[in-house]
């Protein structure tokens, strides 16, 4: 079938969850997607930082093969050695020494906070289990995390939230003090905001959140959905700001576009989480573990931080370059790694959907941010097209 023909039967059929750009995706290779109507389109979306090794890397696509040649599902019943293997592997890079696993980031911000409540009713009261997150912050779509993210537009519609969060500024460490009470248990943030606009903070800010989380006896949860796994150019973005969390959320990236989320924190916090308290039926099965395993080699194994970081200054500095061509339409340029954002002085919308007819995959977060997470194997080349191609829509506009 071709697009229209796709698009006809997704419009009877599925529920309209999503504002679908009519794409309708049949094949991917490297930083490139094709249509149903055989259309190339260059990918600097990436699947919102999902595709960090690029469409169908090699080696993540016969791990998924040969993995499922053997074993798709058994159970958490049992002990998974792709499951255990990942976990050592994860810890070993990390701070943490256990991990728990799951199936998105919703799922795996929806552990952190179970474990944060647990951990601190257990060790100073019941009265303790509020959670500070920040304004603009996105941590999912189940009842708890739109209850600790900080946006009004993923809220509507669903009240009552679950009670217990309470949103400060980003990036303003006296804010944070100042929310604390007697009831506070911990302190969600994400390293960067990415459905916020792309907001990067001071160099000093979570050194200060540290510091307070520390004084306070406070747990400092950091979600790195979107920003882990070499996406900024360090494994996980927390290390630019020479802190670590005591409990940290992966997902997106981590097994190369299978569904997964893990939970990774210290043996401290971990102990809490004991059998029957927490769990997940397709959590870290065999599929999609042995998928993040390969997908964590190749990170290791290929280069991939220290060209994410080149490239990253590259598309950086082309991106400032156009801001300078086009000062009347780009305000600020902002980012690390390959996370950037473009804050507009319009909305972007019409950008981005001029960009996917001229076969260009873009993202607009917070109306007038363009936001560029391609894959972290994209080369100079690729940036080159992309840039050639948003100078074309400015230039029109």
């Amino acid at each position: 079938m071709n697009s229209s023909a796709w698009i006809e039967k997704a419009d009877k059929y599925i529920m309209k969850t999503y504002g679908r750009y009519p794409l309708v995706p049949v094949k991917g290779e490297g930083c490139y997607l094709w249509d149903a109507d055989g259309k190339r389109y260059l990918d600097f979306l990436a699947g919102v930082a999902v595709n960090n090794l690029g469409h169908c890397h090699p080696k993540v696509t016969a791990a998924l093969a040969k993995q499922a040649a053997e074993l798709i599902h058994c159970s958490n019943y049992y002990h998974i050695p792709s499951q255990i293997e990942l976990a050592e592997l994860l810890c070993n890079l990390s701070f943490a020494n256990k991990a728990f696993f799951c199936n998105s980031g919703a799922e795996a911000n929806e552990a952190a906070i179970k474990l944060a409540r647990k951990y601190s009713r257990e060790k100073y009261g019941l009265d303790r289990y509020e959670i500070i997150t920040a304004i603009s912050s996105f941590h999912g779509r189940t009842m708890a995390t739109v209850s600790a993210t900080g946006q009004e537009k993923v809220q509507k519609f669903f009240d009552p939230l679950l009670h217990g969060f309470r949103h400060i500024p980003f990036n303003d460490a006296q804010a944070l003090r100042d929310a604390i009470g007697p009831g506070t248990c911990a302190v969600m943030l994400e390293p960067i905001q990415g459905e916020g606009g792309v907001v990067v903070p001071d160099a000093s800010y979570f050194q200060e959140v540290r510091k307070i989380c520390d004084e306070n006896n406070l747990i400092l949860i950091f979600d790195e959905v979107q920003v882990g796994m070499g996406r900024t150019g360090k494994m996980f973005a927390h290390e630019h700001f020479g802190i670590t969390p005591d409990i940290m959320t992966l997902a997106k990236a981590l097994a190369g576009g299978a569904p997964i989320g893990t939970m990774l924190a210290t043996d401290k916090l971990a102990e809490s989480f004991t059998p029957g308290t927490h769990g997940s039926t397709f959590g870290g099965n065999p599929l999609v573990t042995a998928a993040a395993v390969a997908t964590v080699r190749a990170i290791q194994e290929e280069g991939i931080l220290n060209h994410t970081e080149e490239i990253g200054e590259y598309l950086m500095g082309e991106l400032e370059a156009l801001g300078r061509k086009f000062p009347s339409l780009i305000t600020e340029v902002r980012g690390i790694g390959l996370m950037i954002g473009v804050e507009l002085a319009i909305p972007g919308g019409d950008i981005v959907k001029t960009a996917l007819s001229r076969g260009l995959l873009l993202n607009c977060a917070q109306e007038k941010v363009l936001r560029f997470v391609p894959p972290l194997i994209v080369g100079k080349k690729e940036v080159d097209e992309m840039i050639a191609g948003l100078t074309g829509i400015l230039q029109e506009l």
